[in-house]
């Protein structure tokens, strides 16, 4: 993956700022810590290029490989997040925070085309290209950095985003400052104390290196507590792959699984969703999905935030 040479850069607790801390699991390189205050799962170590160049690098091989575009851009990928929007937001103004390449806003789009306004903003640029062909409207640059002028937003996502993220609490504080009152924020990330978190440990393959911050529900509320101007609305746990539970578990040690295989697997499951044929399984899938969501240990948590009137 990345040699012992390169730099790194040492964290402290993205949540509360905290520098004590404690082992919790190694994998390879990786060393995941908890923080001795709040909880919080994270990298202890993480190269430097994490906060910055390594998504530009990886974008041909992954992002914008056929199998991951297909399955991003299959109408199953996002029903989860379109469910969770429509819900609290039939209109208005949306900003997707590492948009990639626009699938998700593509599909909002697509659906509802006269009651969105769309744009979304990430760092990868090879990605952001493919955006644009789709007529996804972008901004090629770090959100942090972004200088959205008198724009406010009725709603910013964060679809799989702060696993990835040094400091995620300047990240909310900013989504804070760009909302109209009222707005609302979404949040999905990984759950780490899931089903499969538990069965596979640190065979489980969303323990990687590219993740740098290991939510629970609890540590989510805590982050989300740093800003004041939040309301918690709506939040849960969802998706769920017994694939992956099944080719983990066959894994020998505790190897990397490649980005080549994550996707294969995500195609394969996307496939087996769109086929009518798999009805009764999907059926059978789909209550599975609601009793672990029920008792949180769903692969995702999700939070649903709306900003206070000042």
């Amino acid at each position: 993956m990345h040699s012992n040479s390169e730099q790194k850069l040492n964290r402290i607790c993205p949540v509360c700022l905290e520098t004590r801390k404690e082992e919790v699991l190694a994998k390879q390189e990786l060393l995941l810590v908890r923080c001795q205050s709040c909880e919080m799962v994270f990298a202890d170590q993480v190269p430097a290029q994490y906060a910055d160049a390594f998504y530009n690098e990886v974008a041909d091989s992954l992002y914008l490989s056929e199998e991951k575009l297909q399955s991003d851009y299959a109408t199953v990928r996002f029903e989860r997040e379109i469910k969770l929007l429509r819900h609290h937001l039939s209109s208005g103004r949306i900003l997707d925070v590492g948009c990639s390449t626009g699938a998700f806003l593509y599909q909002v789009k697509k659906r509802w085309p006269k009651s969105y306004d769309i744009l979304g903003t990430d760092i990868c640029q090879p990605a952001l290209a493919y955006a644009k062909r789709q007529q996804v409207s972008v901004v090629e640059e770090s959100f942090l950095k972004c200088d959205f002028g008198e724009s406010h937003f009725d709603a910013i996502t964060f679809w799989a985003v702060l696993e990835h993220l040094l400091d995620p609490r300047l990240f909310l504080a900013k989504a804070a400052s760009l909302l109209k009152p009222g707005g609302f924020c979404f949040i999905l990330v990984p759950n780490f104390r899931s089903l499969a978190t538990r069965l596979l440990g640190a065979k489980y393959r969303y323990i990687f290196p590219q993740h740098v911050n290991y939510f629970t529900s609890a540590t989510l509320r805590k982050l989300v507590g740093t800003e004041s101007n939040w309301k918690i609305v709506e939040e849960g746990s969802c998706h769920f792959n017994p694939m992956v539970i099944w080719q983990d578990r066959k894994n020998k040690g505790a190897a990397f699984v490649s980005d080549q295989e994550r996707v294969k697997l995500l195609k394969a499951t996307t496939s087996y969703k769109q086929n009518p044929l798999l009805a009764p399984i999907k059926w059978a899938y789909n209550f599975s999905e609601k009793c672990l969501g029920a008792t949180n240990l769903a692969d995702n948590i999700y939070i649903v935030l709306q900003k206070q009137n000042q």
